[in-house]
Formats: C-alpha cells, structure tokens, sequence
C-alpha cells in the first residue's frame, strides 16, 4: 500500500509541478500495480533504463534519419571550437555515466536520493530528468572531490 500512496503523490507533484513525466510515468506504474501486473515490474526496473536510454538516442538521431543533418554537419563538429567542446563534453558525460552506474552497483539506495533530487529539480528549477545515470554520475564526482578536500 505504501507504494501506491508514494505513487499517488508522485502523480500530485507532477501535475503541480507541470512535469508530464513524472506524472506519466507515476500513472503508468500505478496502473501496473492496481491490475496485478506486478510480475513486468522487475522486468521494467532491469531493462526500463535500455529503453529509456534507446529511445532518447532514437530521438537525437532522427534528423540523421530524416536528412535534416548532412555529412556538412557531421564535419562541422570536428573543424569548429564549438563542435570540438560538444565532443569533450559528450565524452565526459559518457564516463561520468559509467562512474555513476558503478556507483549505483556498489551503493543502490542512492537511487532514493537520486530520484527525490531528480523530482526536485524538476518542480523547481524546471529541469528535464534525462536519466538517474547523469545524476549518479555527478554524484560520484561530488563524493570524489569532497573526498580528495576531505582527505578521506
């Protein structure tokens, strides 16, 4: 019962805060829980992320697709400042990515910290959640510089 109650008031944040996400997703699961489907919820929270993550990079590669970006812009990126800062910064979000997953596999209640930031960020400062892996990511960034500061 207590999951659907944090459910029920994850859908309430959600329509407050305008996030059709978190509401979408919040209803989503509901509805899996309330018709007994609770079998598809490991199956959801194990894969959830591949998909997530799948149709995000399918969303970013239809003007490929579609043949609103040429060759011309691929080139662009590797003989422009700007282009060159986009591919440092894809790199550095991609290791923090894997920092972030192993952080996850060695500390998994994280998640819960990750998940509330991530709402919080959402309602307040109008963020867009992109995933908890950037989020933990970060995370083990921030843990590693108050560490080296810390001397732990």
């Amino acid at each position: 019962m207590n999951g659907e109650i944090v459910l029920v008031a994850l859908i309430i944040i959600g329509l407050l805060g305008r996030s059709p996400i978190i509401t979408t997703a919040a209803c989503l699961l509901l509805i899996v829980k309330l018709i007994h489907f609770q079998r598809f919820l490991p199956v959801i929270e194990r894969r959830g992320l591949e998909f997530g993550l799948l149709f995000l990079t399918l969303a970013v590669l239809v003007p490929f697709a579609s043949g609103k970006m040429q060759v011309k812009d691929v080139t662009a990126a590797f003989t422009s400042w700007t282009g060159w800062v986009a591919l440092f910064g894809g790199a550095v979000a991609t290791y923090l990515n894997s920092r972030g997953l192993d952080l996850l596999k060695v500390d998994p209640q994280l998640i819960v910290g990750l998940v509330i930031g991530s709402i919080i960020g959402i309602v307040m400062l109008r963020g867009i959640p992109v995933g908890p892996l950037m989020a933990a990511g970060l995370t083990a960034l921030i843990l590693k510089i108050v560490q080296l500061i810390a001397g732990k």
